[in-house]
């Protein structure tokens, strides 16, 4: 094994493009992080990645911010609880749904996953997403401006070690962190998203031009597990021979 660094942050998405949760420690599934994605907004008449109601076209729903209350029973998922911008506190029901709907003409529904039905929750590509320290100072470099890591809605964040590259070069390996074990899968292409600012939700396209001018829009990476365990904030990561 060779150490690459170690996980800084741990982040968690209970509602699919809502603000999330910062963890110290999660238990990771073979889905993901435990309750990532395990809620979503969509639109019956649609289907597949195209049903889910984003940030992308609704702004404010990152501006509500989403933890998961208690553990679950069996393959039962935990209640998700929401905090709205003005600190009203909205739990999964019919109540959350009529606040989001003021947001779109479009009609609403509201889906939720249990773990024994579903493989990747209501996340984008694998399972997990990964960011490292040194590829966002050097965004920050092309970019010119200082950037906030929840732009990225990154799952982890590691900090990486001197000398042991960056992810680009993980791609196809595997990796191990706590008692999980993962695979480096692809890269992650950037979209839209990353041009809103996650306190205010002004947009600034000029990121995603230079995410797409120097770095072929990719930034991050996609992994999928092939060991779940536990994992915690300052564990080692290794990249496994």
């Amino acid at each position: 094994m060779t150490l690459i660094g170690e996980i800084s942050e741990i982040n968690r998405y209970p509602i699919k493009s809502f603000a999330g949760e910062r963890l110290e420690t999660c238990i990771v599934e073979t889905y993901g992080l435990y309750g990532d994605r395990c809620y979503a907004f969509i639109d019956e008449t649609k289907e597949g990645w195209e049903s889910f109601f984003t940030a992308r076209t609704i702004p404010n729903m990152l501006a509500y911010k989403a933890k998961l209350i208690g553990e679950g029973f069996q393959h039962e998922l935990p209640k998700v609880s929401v905090t709205s911008p003005d600190n009203r506190i909205f739990n999964w029901n019919e109540e959350l749904l009529n606040e989001m709907q003021r947001f779109s003409k479009k009609k609403m529904s509201m889906k939720s996953y249990q773990s024994q039905n579903a493989d990747l929750m209501a996340v984008d590509s694998s399972s997990l997403l990964i960011i490292t320290d040194s590829t966002l100072r050097n965004l920050e470099k092309i970019w010119g401006k200082s950037l906030d890591k929840r732009r990225f809605r990154a799952n982890l964040v590691v900090t990486v070690d001197e000398g042991a590259g960056n992810e680009c070069e993980w791609i196809g390996k595997r990796v191990a962190v706590g008692s999980a074990e993962l695979q480096i899968d692809t890269y992650c292409e950037r979209c839209s998203m990353i041009t809103i600012d996650p306190d205010d939700l002004e947009r600034d396209s000029s990121l995603l031009r230079k995410v797409n001018e120097e770095m072929n829009l990719s930034f991050g990476v996609y992994a999928s597990v092939k060991k779940t365990g536990h994992i915690h904030t300052g564990e080692k990561v290794y990249l496994l021979d």
